[in-house]
């Protein structure tokens, strides 16, 4: 990896400079930049002891370590606001449609609402690669050795790259983190029966590694000739900016709306990622607040009751002799290891019943005692993993339509009650991916603005690119999937300067492929080797 620009040479020509890139910031931007951090900081600061004032009081250990477990996964937000936010303004400070600044506070207000609307299903998604012993003890040594090894392994690597301005992807980074413990778990652990990768997501991850750069490149490249063709008489979309003249009208408001688009769309699926794993450290270190979804009332518990007596009655008609010890270990071989066997539908109706009887019995979730609280969590996790593994196994029984629907009510009815995020976590990554873009924005929006092709880019270039990336994203958000904002957008510019003849700087497309491809082995030996070296202490 070579210095980036702004430390030593120039390697992109003087004609694809930007001045827009070095205006001056508007005098209400560091008023408004710290009155944000102000109120949500104490947004979030009033919404966090108002949770934990409901539960016993906390060892100060306790207080410290979620202290600190809350600012590196915070961190990790605010470093992904560099690498993967910074990619959604490029193209709008590059065809001077927005001011530098204007832009990444535009960028962080969408993120801020993407991440609010965000349904959480990536945010839980991603957590389904983690080895599942130490996602039900996660309040253990092991537990609390694993989040903080991937969080400082991601965070290392996106520092790394950020600093040569290589736009790395903080989704790979991450899931490259997550494969690392889990590698490390099971070699350390492989005569224990403990669970390593789940396979079938890292080839998921390895399809999206593979497929997103070439979806970004071409569909970029063919909506930017279609563009072509629509406007051939609009020459001045397909030519690049003057000094800091604006686009015109309609193409401007064209731009501001695709950057709109990628931002929220980013916010909803990367700020996810964040969520996910805050969630586990609140579960680890207050589960009394945080394990189970309080915010229910009376009724909806009561249907979850109902509905968990009738999925119990549907996978098992017959009583069954298995005890909920026997059921426990039995779905959690199963879900170590994969192997469909006869006991594993009954397990889950034992688990059934017995979830159905311990929530009723209780009435409402605020109601459960502070000693029962992670073993019905981690029963219901259980349940909802084992019935998701077994739709993907294909070896659910044949049941009829109703009772299917049953049974599908039943897993949606766990994940509500154990699959919710606070606002408050949501406001506090949004604010870490927001700064973040403020903050670090410069040298990933000058990579992909300055150095990728070598001519400087044209509205129409910015537009296809933009709105590529942002179907993408959104698409993606809404199937869970995680996917890289910074593979889409990169390779999408490069699509439209290759659709444009206006040849590629191969220098740097060999970089960013580089650290593209070494993310996941460099993040995976990084985390592995944390998480055995944090073992050592807990």
């Amino acid at each position: 990896m070579h210095k980036p620009e702004s430390q030593g040479q120039p390697l992109a020509p003087a004609s694809l400079n930007s001045s827009n890139v070095d205006t001056p910031p508007p005098k209400f931007f560091k008023p408004a930049f710290l009155g944000i951090i102000a109120v949500a900081l104490i947004y979030i600061a009033t919404q966090l002891f108002a949770d934990l004032s409901q539960i016993p009081q906390m060892a100060l250990f306790s207080f410290a370590l979620l202290a600190v477990a809350l600012i590196i996964a915070l961190g990790f937000e605010f470093v992904n606001g560099f690498h993967d936010t910074a990619n959604a303004v490029a193209t709008v400070i590059y065809t001077n449609a927005m001011p530098a600044h204007v832009a990444v506070m535009w960028a962080g207000l969408f993120n801020f609402l993407g991440v609010l609307f965000a349904s959480g299903a990536v945010a839980y998604g991603i957590l389904a690669l983690l080895p599942v012993e130490l996602i039900l003890n996660v309040s253990s040594g092991a537990g609390f050795a694993m989040v903080f090894a991937l969080l400082i392994a991601a965070i290392t690597w996106n520092l790394g790259t950020w600093y040569f301005g290589i736009p790395a992807s903080s989704s790979h980074t991450m899931v490259g983190s997550i494969i690392g413990v889990g590698l490390m778990n099971q070699l350390l652990n492989s005569s224990h029966g403990t669970s390593g990768v789940d396979i079938e997501q890292v080839i998921k991850v390895g399809k999206a590694l593979l497929f997103s750069p070439m979806i970004g490149f071409v569909f970029a490249a063919v909506v930017f000739l279609l563009l072509k063709f629509i406007f051939k008489k609009r020459l001045e979309l397909f030519k690049p900016p003057v000094g800091n003249e604006p686009p015109p009208l309609g193409i401007r408001a064209m731009l501001i709306f695709t950057c709109t688009g990628v931002s929220f769309a980013h916010g909803s699926n990367d700020g996810q990622k964040g969520m996910g794993l805050i969630m586990l450290i609140l579960i680890g270190i207050a589960p009394l607040a945080y394990s189970l979804n309080k915010t229910l009332d009376a009724s909806q518990v009561q249907s979850f009751v109902v509905v968990s007596d009738q999925a119990a009655q549907v996978l098992a008609p017959k009583a069954s002799s298995m005890t909920e010890t026997a059921a426990r270990a039995t779905l959690t071989n199963y879900i170590q290891d994969r192997e469909v066997n006869a006991d594993v539908v009954p397990a889950v109706a034992v688990l059934s019943q017995h979830i159905s009887e311990e929530v009723a019995t209780y009435k409402n979730l605020n109601n459960v005692p502070a000693n029962a609280v992670a073993a019905l969590r981690n029963d219901m996790y259980l349940s909802s993993a084992a019935l998701k593994r077994l739709d993907k196994d294909k070896a659910m029984p044949k049941l009829a339509e109703p009772d299917s629907k049953v049974v599908e009510s039943y897993r949606k009815g766990l994940d509500q009650v154990t699959q919710y995020i606070p606002t408050w976590v949501k406001v506090a990554v949004a604010l870490a991916l927001g700064l973040g873009t403020m903050v670090g924005w410069k040298r990933i929006v000058v990579t992909v603005g300055e150095r990728i092709g070598k001519s400087h880019m044209t509205y129409g270039q910015g537009m296809a690119a933009e709105l590529v990336a942002m179907t993408t994203i959104g698409i993606a958000d809404r199937l869970g999937m995680p996917v890289s904002t910074t593979h889409v957008l990169n390779s999408a510019v490069a699509g439209t300067m290759a659709a444009n003849k206006s040849g590629l700087q191969w220098s740097t497309i060999r970089t960013i492929l580089s650290a593209w491809v070494l993310t996941l082995p460099a993040t995976v030996a990084l985390s592995g080797g944390l998480y055995w070296l944090f073992l050592r202490f807990v």
